[in-house]
């Protein structure tokens, strides 16, 4: 059985090699350590802040999870966010405006 996932991967049209873990998935899964991340600072590595589903669920959870600090990070630029030395980014984030105060 965990043959024929090899296999089906291997021949699928993503033939870049990269794999992402989806939004959902990590929503099933990071639910079960909510407690483990209260008062916790994160360090999120990534190709894209800005499309990686872990800094987007832990930028939505922000509060929710009582996290002290989200760091995600990248090594190249990215594709939404242009930077003049096309080096990777950084975002930081202490503070996360509580959803009752929408803009």
């Amino acid at each position: 059985m965990g043959n024929s996932v090899l296999n089906k991967a291997k021949y699928s049209s993503n033939n870049t090699d990269e794999w992402y873990t989806d939004y959902s998935t990590i929503e099933k899964e990071l639910v079960h350590y909510e407690p483990q991340f209260r008062g916790k600072k994160v360090l999120c590595n990534c190709d894209d802040p800005y499309e990686s589903a872990f800094a987007k669920y832990f930028l939505k959870n922000f509060n929710n999870l009582q996290l002290k600090k989200l760091v995600c990070i990248s090594y190249a630029k990215s594709a939404m966010h242009s930077t003049e030395d096309d080096k990777g980014l950084i975002l930081s984030i202490d503070h996360m405006p509580s959803s009752k105060n929408k803009v």
